[in-house]
C-alpha cells in the first residue's frame, strides 16, 4: 500500500495538485504551459465533460472528432512536470481506494505544445520544432532509479566535451521522445530537432540583465554544437523531464514548440497566438 504521505488524495477523491479524479482523465493528453491556453485547445472540442482548476493546473476533458482528449496546463518548469507526470501516472495506474498499483498498465499519450526560442538560422520565428531529443539542464531525472536506461550517454559525453561544461554541480542529460509518437505527430510542417530544457528563463538560457553569467560563451558553444548530424535547435523549459519520466513510466510523450524568439537574430514575436492555434489544430488532428 502506498502511504498517504506519498500519494496525497484529497477528501473528494482527487489527486493533490491537479484535483483530478481517475475517471476524468483521457488516454490522450495535450499539455500547455499557460492555464488560459487550455481554453484555446478546448474551444475545438465537440463536447466537454469536465473542467477543473487548481493553482496553475487547469484541466478540461472532452471529445474532438470522436477522440476523448484531456488538455491541461502544467505551468513553467521541469519541477512542475515532475508533479504533473507523477499525478497523471497515479490517476492511470494506481487504485485510489486501495492505494495499490493496478495489475494492468494503462499507457498515456502526451503531447506538450509550447513556445520556444530558436538557436539556428534554419528554425526562424514561426517554425514548429519537435523535440526528438531533449537536453535537460534541470537534474529532475537523476532523482529516479534507472535513468541511465533512457538517457543517451554518448550524446551527453559529446555535449559536455564540446560545451566545455563549466557549471559545477549540474550535468546535462539527454533523452529521446517516444519515436512512434514523433512519427505520428510530425510531418513536413514540423522540424525534428534537439531541444534544451533550461531550469530558468534568464541565466540558464544565456540572458544577461544585471547579473553576470558563469559562462558567457555557453550559448555560442550551444549554437555551434554538432553530433551525428544533429544541431541544437531551441530552448524551452519542460521537454526533458516530460520525455525522461514518461520513458521510465512506460508512457508515450513528446514536446512540439512554436519558435517565437530568434536567439541568434535577437528578434521576438509577441503576437504569436495565431501561430500557436495552427500548431494546436495540427496536434489535435494527429494525436
Amino acid at each position: 500500500m502506498i502511504a498517504p504521505s506519498e500519494l496525497i488524495i484529497n477528501p473528494d477523491g482527487s489527486c493533490f495538485h491537479l484535483h483530478l479524479k481517475p475517471e476524468q482523465l483521457a488516454d490522450k493528453i495535450i499539455m500547455v504551459g499557460d492555464p488560459d491556453r487550455v481554453n484555446t485547445v478546448a474551444s475545438y472540442f465537440d463536447t466537454k465533460e469536465c473542467e477543473v482548476s487548481s493553482r496553475e493546473f487547469h484541466t478540461i476533458t472532452g471529445t474532438y472528432k470522436g477522440k476523448r482528449i484531456t488538455t491541461l496546463s502544467h505551468g513553467i518548469g521541469t519541477d512542475n512536470i515532475d508533479i504533473v507526470l507523477n499525478e497523471l501516472d497515479a490517476l492511470a495506474n494506481i487504485d485510489f481506494a486501495s492505494r495499490t498499483i493496478k495489475p494492468e498498465f494503462r499507457q498515456l499519450t502526451m503531447v506538450r505544445v509550447g513556445t520556444s526560442g530558436g538557436l539556428q538560422p534554419f528554425v526562424p520565428v514561426g517554425t514548429y520544432v519537435a523535440a526528438g531529443k531533449s537536453v535537460g539542464f534541470d537534474g529532475v531525472l537523476y532523482f529516479y532509479a534507472g535513468s541511465e536506461k533512457v538517457r543517451d550517454r554518448a550524446f551527453e559525453s559529446e555535449l559536455i566535451g564540446q560545451l566545455e561544461w563549466k557549471l559545477s554541480g549540474i550535468q546535462p542529460y539527454v533523452v529521446s521522445a517516444d519515436p512512434s509518437l514523433i512519427e505520428q505527430i510530425t510531418q513536413d510542417d514540423i522540424i525534428r530537432g534537439v531541444t534544451i530544457a533550461a531550469n530558468g528563463f534568464y541565466g540558464p538560457q544565456g540572458r544577461q540583465l544585471r547579473l553576470p553569467l558563469a559562462d558567457p560563451e555557453l550559448n555560442r558553444k550551444i549554437e555551434a554544437f554538432e553530433f551525428n548530424g544533429s544541431r541544437i535547435t531551441n530552448f524551452e523549459m519542460e521537454s526533458s523531464s516530460l520525455a525522461g519520466l514518461s520513458a521510465l513510466m512506460g508512457h508515450r510523450a513528446m514536446t512540439v514548440c512554436c519558435i517565437i524568439a530568434g536567439r541568434v537574430a535577437k528578434d521576438m514575436n509577441t503576437e504569436y497566438k495565431g501561430s500557436m492555434t495552427g500548431l494546436i489544430e495540427t496536434v489535435l488532428d494527429r494525436i
